[in-house]
């Protein structure tokens, strides 16, 4: 790192309290465990010691910070609009104005020539907050109030407001404490919104009457099983609500009629472990999307009077080689996305005829999406496509002649030229043999002669699929002659459902072997070298991050470990924390000696070693409910107290916001330039 001439800054150091925790007649002592106490005033001193530290020893990049948030603000149209869409009489739309950290949402009736009214101006809700989000935002079917709810600390507990939109008058209830969804029942009287129970865990759903008192709420449901998440929402048809029920691995489904929202849920099919499904309606029928005897998932529908499984009929069987992601119903349409050969997939299916074609996309390696389509009577798809040269574009599909219509690409200021840029799909090979695709971006004229600066990004838990997007922030980087690569590892589902099984339980330790294997392809083919690779994940990535330096050290120069889940047997094991008991379906249950002995040997936090260690730029969010702070801050007390090089470690606590960073668009750029700078600096490109 290229620091002033000034002397080394003095690293804070965390005081050592020996704590003790056993199970399974093993002990681990865990001398920072007294980091999780809030109250202890050492604790919060501490943070704000390394972020002290963090800024003096980032001082000298202040230049190149200012330079790359300049660079990424001039990129970006500030004074922009989302594409509108449709929704009855309505054309529905945000904005964004310059110099204003949050969307504007609006709307015109009739026409898009219409005059604006503008429904909600998140700036000034968020004036006076230093963190504000908003977590739901729903009209009512008359398109006359607006549900909507914010949250002022990142904690992702929101407050439900309702707004008359003809009055511009707030109603008197603030219903505290709830999670992101809010339903409305036809009548525009009954709203169905969930409350958090102590863990952050949505528990319970309610009924409310517009206007009434919440105390009178009327409780609906309550799921006592603390390994399930209750969501509530509806079928584009409008006409069922749906209280849908799930852990990780098993899911159930209740439906209500949304003209008699006062009316009974009923189920339709009780829940079975390890059975998932979901639901999507179409006139006299539920489509059901399930994994039962079907493990990359399979379509079935049902009569809407007699939903249980035996009365199933198969619509799309299961194919090994095809992963069946969910469908999209329209009145004459069902859209189909799927996932083949690691790429997503689109077909459409007309449903008089059972003729099907697919959507064809350009690039070899991309992401795509449904963007909003609130109209079940349509031959209108409109979907969201993005690729590592690409950026987001948002298309109109016509369903009936396959028409294609661009109606917006995201613009991207300065002279973006994509034909300067090369997007590619590599493949690496595990340790076992697999194939693990790469997705990489670069600017052409690169030579692969293992000089080039590169970032290496993966994921791979919880089945999420890692798909490439662009990022004209990522320009600072490609413009620099930095290579930037995503590793699309075992864990998540880019290869179908077995490519998450795969990298689970017993199996986790495959998603660090496949991302260690993606490095060393990238440098065998001269991409990069160990002392020019570069490294970055967030959350559970933030774990892979963590899992791969103590396997390899050796291999990465800088690691960018963004709010990462390090401290696994603890956490998992502590049934008061957010989130822990739901984890036990993703990484196996400690209190089983086989899952315990598996989890500890792999546990960043449990193998940090007295051994050398890369650069390491690690952040953390104080009010973040998913993983918590001390997560993050324990793992550098004990990475500072037993590593044993002089290269880089800094801790960024941000002490005003959650799992997500900061919330403005501004502050957010701010953060992503400061991360780069600490890229750039640790490359010895700090002054390109």
């Amino acid at each position: 790192m290229n620091h002033s001439s000034n002397p080394p800054l003095d690293a804070p150091i965390a005081e050592k309290r020996p704590h003790s925790l056993s199970i399974h007649n093993d002990e681990r002592v865990d001398d920072y465990y007294w980091l999780r106490d809030r109250d202890d005033s050492k604790v919060l001193a501490y943070l704000e010691a390394e972020n002290a530290y963090t800024a003096a020893m980032m001082m000298h990049t202040e230049a190149l910070q200012s330079a790359l948030y300049d660079e990424m603000l001039a990129r970006i149209q500030e004074t922009d609009l989302s594409v509108p869409y449709r929704k009855g009489d309505f054309y529905y739309y945000s904005r964004t104005e310059a110099g204003k950290a949050y969307p504007i949402y609006c709307r015109k009736q009739g026409s898009l020539d219409a005059t604006e009214e503008v429904l909600l101006d998140q700036n000034e809700l968020a004036a006076e907050h230093e963190f504000f989000t908003l977590g739901a935002l729903a009209v009512s079917p008359n398109h006359q109030i607006l549900a909507y709810s914010t949250d002022t600390t990142g904690s992702e507990r929101h407050t439900l407001y309702f707004l008359n939109l003809t009055t511009r008058q707030l109603y008197s209830e603030a219903i505290p404490e709830t999670y992101y969804g809010v339903v409305w029942g036809n009548d525009n009287q009954t709203v169905f919104y969930t409350q958090l129970d102590a863990a952050n865990r949505p528990f319970k759903l309610f009924r409310h009457q517009l206007g009434s008192a919440i105390a009178t709420d009327e409780l609906i449901y309550h799921e006592p099983d603390d390994s399930y998440f209750l969501s509530v929402g509806k079928t584009r048809s409008e006409a069922y609500i749906l209280l849908e029920l799930g852990s990780k691995v098993t899911s159930e489904v209740h439906f209500l009629d949304a003209n008699q929202p006062t009316g009974n849920f009923q189920v339709i099919q009780p829940r079975s472990p390890g059975i998932e499904y979901t639901v999507e309606h179409h006139s006299s029928v539920f489509y059901i999307t399930t994994n039962e005897d079907a493990l990359n998932f399979k379509l079935m529908k049902t009569p809407v009077v007699s939903p249980a499984k035996q009365h199933w009929e198969p619509v799309i069987p299961h194919r090994e080689e095809v992963l069946l992601e969910g469908v999209s119903a329209f009145t004459n349409h069902l859209v189909i996305y799927e996932r083949e050969a690691g790429l997503p997939t689109v077909r459409i299916r007309q449903l008089a005829t059972g003729e099907e074609h697919a959507i064809a996309f350009p690039d070899a390696t991309y992401s795509v999406g449904e963007d909003a389509n609130p109209e079940f009577n349509t031959t209108i798809l409109r979907y969201s496509y993005t690729s590592m040269v690409t950026p987001r574009s948002v298309f109109d599909y016509h369903l009936d002649t396959r028409e294609q219509e661009l109606k917006k690409e995201t613009p991207v200021l300065g002279g973006y030229d994509r034909q300067n840029y090369a997007s590619d799909r590599l493949l690496a090979t595990a340790t076992d043999g697999t194939k693990v695709p790469i997705s990489i971006v670069y600017k052409k004229g690169i030579e692969r002669n293992g000089k080039n600066p590169l970032l290496l990004t993966g994921y791979g838990s919880y089945g999420y699929s890692y798909d490439p997007g662009f990022s004209s922030s990522r320009l600072s980087l490609l413009d620099r002659g930095a290579v930037v690569a995503i590793a699309h590892i075992r864990g998540g589902s880019e290869i179908g459902r077995r490519w998450y099984e795969d990298g689970k339980f017993l199996k986790k330790t495959n998603t660090f072997t496949d991302f260690i294997a993606c490095a060393e392809h990238l440098i065998e083919q001269g991409w990069t070298s160990a002392n020019h690779l570069a490294i970055s994940g967030g959350s559970a990535g933030g774990l892979l991050m963590g899992a791969v330096i103590n396997l390899r050290p050796d291999l990465f120069h800088a690691v960018v470990a963004d709010v990462p889940f390090v401290d696994v047997v603890t956490t998992i094991l502590d049934d008061s924390l957010p989130l822990s008991i739901l984890e036990r379906e993703e990484w196996g249950d400690p209190n089983d000696k086989p899952y315990y002995d598996y989890i500890k040997a792999y546990s960043p936090y449990d193998n940090v070693e007295s051994k050398a260690y890369p650069n390491l730029l690690i952040t953390g969010g104080l009010n973040d409910s998913r993983v918590s702070y001390w997560e993050p801050a324990k793992w550098t007390a004990k990475l500072r107290a037993l590593k044993t090089d002089t290269n880089t470690l800094l801790l960024k606590t941000n002490m005003g916001a959650g799992h997500g960073g900061a919330s403005g668009r501004y502050e957010s750029l701010k953060e992503g330039a400061f991360e780069y700078a600490f890229l750039l600096d640790q490359w010895n490109l700090a002054e390109s």
